[in-house]
């Protein structure tokens, strides 16, 4: 995407939009209206196949018919369309859904947002049952996510996946956004033998280097026998994928206020490290004003990683009617991902000493270009090397017995036990970063006016930054985390066909969920960032060179002649084992502890979480005439009491130091580790009400009311008081959860009007509004004193050495007076020279983050605008959707981060347009995009944003069927390489931005 671009048909889209997906909607739960569930049956049994799809058209006219038939606000697609089109998951899929964006990971769909609620707010079930859910996180923390991440499953195995946007007492809790059932295939649904292969090839363009093509094989076998009363049916995929995600970045020290400022709390920032107020006139061009909120970068980097995936999922179904009207289910579903990524890095770091800069003009100024120099003390040109590997697993064993008992009487009894677990698959823990460098830097500087940002050096004298005979070791950690979560469900669900006229039907019933988590955490950390060892203790045949224009090729910016043209990276394996064996850099790091004989790191932190749930409900379904048209009115309560008991077991601090010029260390007794245990819990009440009626003919106007609910993430909910080991001058950082806190609630309002013109065309216009409160307020901390710990930054010494290096000294200057005068109080571990916390220092203090529920409330509201449309017998046809989001707390980029803030994150407006082709054998589509930009976060204590910039992206595919059952397709994902970046206040101040690329891939499916 170039620079500030915006595709002019956003204008156009402006003005119309669909609610259906590209090509079909399925059925709706099974507590659904009859009505709903019959319209579903004939979607599914067009030709008797539920592997083949009949064409695009044909599953048009039943998502259509679907969507008018059904209640509620509920949206579907099914495992034909999925198949048919050109996405890597279900998440790919799910984005071409009115109201419906997703986040990408490594360049791939992962997972969703839907009304502008991220994925925290969206529950994910699979057949109606509560789903466990596992990710490693950010990797630097113990996991804590409760989102669902779609790119564990593979599509083929999906029977349908339906999105409901409003609240139902039959539909399980815990998403404000949506809740999105995944549905599988059942043999007794679509009796008869038959089945389906594909194989498929795939190039990925956003590979570096050599581009390889990857296979990717899906099957599908369903039969029944014994006059069609016992059914089996077998599922399976493999995926193997090589991608490339290239990707610079920068951290900020963001929030400042313009010299002369002071906030509304009577702050200045003047004294801020970094602050551009101390510089020379000379050395500052445009400089923030009083009213003006700036932030200085604290480093840059360009990022090469090559990714390695393989997906394996697995379903096996068994069903037998034992007698009529008795039906037993047992599933077992399974999936495995595994991600391996090697990443290569090039940056600096900024000491914000002898800089200059050029500024936009505020009030939320933004750097044009920063740089530093260093005179005769040469900065280093970091050079990393990381490598993660992981694996999530998913397991899934269920039982399902219905009874179609007499009197119009149906009982369900359903339960599962299922898992969800991520770990590492490497030897060094869950990811492991080395550091080398060379020291000689005389200036650096980027600039930050091309959507890539220029990072650019100057040697010092008789130095070339770039060559490897002169690089040596630096700092190292080794990251291990684990995540477990274990969900036990059981469900019994009464329906009741009343046929009492004005009461149509009555569902019931009651469920017990128990979820238990286990997340894990521990690290190894050597802190030798002025160097570990010599040059010529690593031989020059691990490096191999890196291309920054060829990796990031076709970015704006990536031209310039000042740009780093050239780096080496190295291999991350052989570069550990030989600093183990010389250094000892796992088997006996400066921070943390190891797994005897490995570099896996002992859990500083394991936090356990157990949560129960007990859920009856009610809903009635009634149906009455309104003058010529018939109503539906449905009326439901769901009631759900939560119990929740955390425990911890966290290390102790028994001191602190101050080990490089900017990073300070707590020291951890990792052998005495302390227990906490915690309950808390909450109950609620669920209303809803559906209602829709068609007063004239082809013409349906909708009203829904609910209310609904999302929990809290696992680490506002886990006890344990936890510090971060890493600490600047000003202070340290901690964290404590809260099992007490209550869940986001939301009470929603729905209201749409839907006009079917045609038998494969309509128009339609939805507003929604939903006002939410319990919000989980995260900047409510508190400050403490960690009892005898201090701080070494201030102190005696330290006072020493500023009278008498002068006010200005920097931290480089005064550690090195400290440990020429005050010998005594340091030590050398492991090459890096720590000056210890002495008890005459100023006590550490603490910045301690405490969640709990604010009386903050916000409504967000929006509207659904939707067109489909088939040009008569031609095959051509086109389908529009566009989604408005507004919200009433937005973030204000013009305040500093001393001022607290409350905003909503992920509001933006979204689009999709779909034209399709489909007559006779031939079916073609190509698909378009569109995400606005919007509010990613923003931390708190400080408060600080990021946003992300607009998105678009276009796919397409094509695909002829041949006799005897054999079809080729061909597919293309962001087909013209689009590339996204992030940024805080300012679109200068890049966060990140990566490199976009196509993916192309072409097969033959086999279906019988």
């Amino acid at each position: 995407m170039k620079w500030k671009s915006k595709p002019s048909l956003v204008k156009f889209m402006a003005g119309a939009s669909v609610v259906a997906m590209g090509a079909t909607a399925t059925a709706a739960m099974a507590q659904d209206a009859t009505a709903n569930e019959e319209a579903a049956e004939a979607a599914l049994q067009d030709d008797g196949n539920v592997i083949v799809v009949s064409g695009i058209r044909a599953s048009l006219r039943e998502s259509m018919n679907i969507k008018r038939e059904g209640q509620g606000v509920v949206d579907a697609i099914s495992a034909e369309d999925i198949g048919k089109f050109p996405d890597t998951n279900l998440a790919e899929s799910l984005q071409r859904i009115t109201g419906v964006s997703i986040d990408r990971e490594n360049g791939e769909g992962a997972r969703v947002t839907v009304r502008g609620f991220g994925p925290e707010y969206n529950l994910v079930t699979l057949n109606g049952r509560q789903m466990p859910t596992s990710t490693l996180g950010d990797g630097a923390s113990a996991p804590s996510s409760r989102s669902f991440d779609f790119g564990n499953l593979a599509s083929e195995a999906v029977a349908a996946v339906e999105v409901y946007k409003t609240g139902r007492a039959t539909v399980a809790s815990g998403g404000i956004g949506s809740t999105i059932n995944i549905r599988t295939p059942r043999p007794l649904d679509d009796p008869g033998f038959k089945g389906s292969i594909a194989v498929k090839g795939v190039y990925d363009e956003s590979q570096n280097g050599d581009v390889d093509i990857t296979p990717e094989v899906s099957g599908i076998l369903s039969s029944t026998f014994a006059d069609d009363r016992i059914g089996i049916t077998v599922t399976g995929s493999y995926q193997k994928r090589n991608s490339g995600f290239n990707q610079y970045f920068t951290d900020w020290r963001d929030g400042y206020l313009g010299c002369g400022g002071v906030d509304s709390l009577g702050n200045s920032y003047e004294n801020e490290w970094g602050s551009v107020c101390g510089r020379p006139d000379a050395n500052v061009q445009n400089r923030p004003g009083p009213d003006d909120v700036y932030a200085v970068p604290q480093n840059g980097s360009y990022n090469v990683t090559d990714i390695s995936r393989e997906r394996i999922n697995g379903q096996a179904v068994l069903q037998y009617e034992v007698v009529d009207g008795l039906t037993a289910t047992v599933d077992y579903t399974f999936s495995q991902n595994t991600v391996e990524a090697r990443q290569s890095s090039v940056g600096i770091w900024f000491n914000h000493g002898d800089t200059s800069s050029a500024w936009t003009d505020g009030p939320a100024a933004g750097p044009i270009f920063y740089s530093e120099n260093f005179g005769d003390a040469p900065s280093d040109l970091s050079y990393s090397g990381s490598l993660t590997a992981n694996r999530s697993i998913n397991k899934s064993i269920g039982f399902n017995l219905e009874w179609e008992a007499p009197g119009g009487l149906t009982w369900v009894l359903d339960a599962h036990s299922s898992s969800a677990e991520s770990k590492p698959t490497l030897p060094y823990g869950s990811s492991v970063s080395v550091g080398t460098a060379v020291f000689g830097l005389q200036e650096q500087r980027i600039d930050f006016d091309s959507y890539l940002p220029v990072i650019s050096y100057v040697n010092a004298a008789g130095v070339d930054s770039n060559d490897i005979s002169q690089r040596f070791a630096t700092g190292n950690a080794f990251r291990n985390a684990y995540f477990r979560d274990d969900i036990d469900q059981v469900q019994l669900n009464g329906h009741w066909e009343a046929d009492l006229g004005f009461l149509e039907s009555l569902d019931f019933g009651v469920s017990y969920t128990e979820n238990k988590i286990k997340s894990a955490y521990g690290f190894l950390q050597n802190e030798t960032w002025g160097g570990l060892g010599t040059a010529a203790d690593i031989p020059d045949d691990i490096f191999f060179p890196i291309s920054i224009p060829e990796a990031f090729r076709g970015m704006d910016g990536v031209d310039n002649p000042n740009i780093i043209q050239q780096f080496y990276g190295f291999d991350v394996e052989r570069m550990v084992d030989l600093l183990e064996n010389q250094f000892g850099i796992c088997s006996n790091p400066g921070a943390g502890t190891s797994i005897a004989g490995t570099c896996l790191a002992n859990p500083t932190t394991d936090r356990r979480i157990s949560e129960k749930t007990l859920a009856p409900f009610v809903e009635a379904n009634f149906s009455f005439d309104v003058g010529a048209g018939e109503a539906h009115l449905i009326a439901g309560l769901r009631y759900e009491d939560t119990v929740v008991d955390s425990t911890a077991l966290v290390p102790t601090v028994t001191g602190s130091y101050w080990a490089a010029a900017n990073e300070f260390y707590l020291e951890l007794d990792n052998d005495n580790l302390e227990y906490t245990r915690v309950k808390g819990g909450y109950d609620v009440w669920l209303p809803n009400f559906d209602f829709d009626i068609e007063p004239i003919q082809d013409v349906v106007l909708r009203a829904s009311y609910s209310h609904t609910i999302t929990r809290p993430t696992y680490n506002n909910l886990e006890a344990g008081l936890s510090y971060n080991p890493l600490f600047r001058q000003d202070g340290a950082e901690g964290s404590q959860g809260n099992p007490s806190l209550l869940p986001f609630k939301s009470e929603n309002f729905d209201a749409s009007a839907e006009w079917y013109y045609g038998p494969e065309s309509y128009l339609s216009i939805g507003y929604f509004r939903k006002n939410v409160k319990n919000y989980i307020d995260t900047s409510g901390s508190r400050q403490i004193l960690l009892q005898d710990i201090t701080n070494p930054y201030n102190g005696p010494r330290a006072n020493a050495a500023r009278a008498a290096l002068g006010a200005n000294a920097n931290n480089e200057s005064i550690r090195d007076y400290i440990i020429a005068n005050f010998p005594e109080t340091t030590a050398v571990v492991n090459g890096v020279t720590r000056i210890y916390g002495l008890p005459e220092d100023a006590p550490l203090q603490v910045d301690l983050t405490l969640p709990g529920n604010s009386d903050q409330k916000a409504t967000i509201d929006g509207f659904e605008f939707a067109l489909q449309h088939s040009f008569w017998e031609t095959g051509l046809g086109v389908i529009l959707n566009y989604t408005i989001v507004n919200g009433d707390a937005t973030f204000d980029n013009t305040q500093p981060y001393k001022i607290p803030q409350f905003a909503l994150v992920g509001l933006s407006d979204s689009a999709n347009a779909v034209l399709f082709y489909d007559k006779g054998p031939l079916q073609a589509r190509v698909a378009w995009n569109w995400r606005d930009k919007f509010l990613a976060g923003y931390s708190q204590n400080p408060t600080n944003p990021f946003y992300r910039d607009e998105y678009w992206q276009i796919d397409a595919s094509a695909s002829y069927e041949f006799d005897f059952g054999v079809t080729a397709f061909v597919e293309a994902i962001n087909l013209t390489g689009e590339n996204l970046k992030g940024f805080r206040r300012n679109e200068n101040e890049t966060f990140f931005a990566y490199r976009g690329a196509p993916r192309y891939a072409a097969g033959v499916r086999f279906s019988f």
